[in-house]
């Protein structure tokens, strides 16, 4: 990218981004997304959209990727790719509502089974189910359309530019 960059314009960078990186980055981003090596891929993709844009280190790229190049970050896509997964196979997961036969806020969620293997933990079913309740209740109601679904869901994710799967916890909570 530091070699090309003198020679063409932003937006041929972010297609040489998509083509090289962003591809292989994103390859089976559901099995290891929430791995220890994700540190390594997020600097990585830190690096290069610095590189993209021609700021220093030490600059923040949290307004880089959502404003300048609208290029979303891993933790974004992982979540992303978590919550597609569990619409797509909503049928291997029970509902609040079909075990729990009282209407309340929570019928529409997943049930979470209760375990205490950190591995199971941090797992694909288990942190789908996770990360889809902690979902606000008009992104839900569109899972049915899952064209819908994601379009909204990323608007969500956008305007809450969420740079981390902590944050989109911490923010869900409140």
């Amino acid at each position: 990218m530091q070699s090309i960059k003198p020679y063409v314009s932003l937006n041929t960078l972010k297609m040489i981004y998509y083509s090289y990186f962003h591809s292989v980055m994103t390859y089976g981003l559901l099995l290891w997304g929430h791995s220890s090596d994700r540190i390594k891929i997020i600097s990585l993709h830190k690096k290069i959209l610095r590189i993209m844009v021609g700021c220093r280190s030490s600059d923040s790229c949290k307004k880089l990727f959502f404003l300048n190049l609208e290029i979303l970050p891993l933790p974004f896509q992982y979540i992303l790719s978590l919550l597609l997964f569990m619409i797509r196979n909503r049928n291997q997961f029970l509902v609040s509502s079909e075990i729990y036969h009282i209407d309340t806020k929570q019928h529409a969620n997943f049930h979470q089974l209760p375990v205490n293997s950190s591995r199971y933990q941090k797992g694909v079913n288990y942190l789908g189910v996770k990360v889809f309740n902690m979902v606000p209740s008009y992104i839900k109601i569109e899972s049915d359309n899952p064209k819908e679904f994601k379009s909204i869901l990323q608007k969500f994710l956008c305007e809450n530019s969420f740079y981390s799967m902590d944050e989109y916890f911490e923010l869900q909570k409140s």
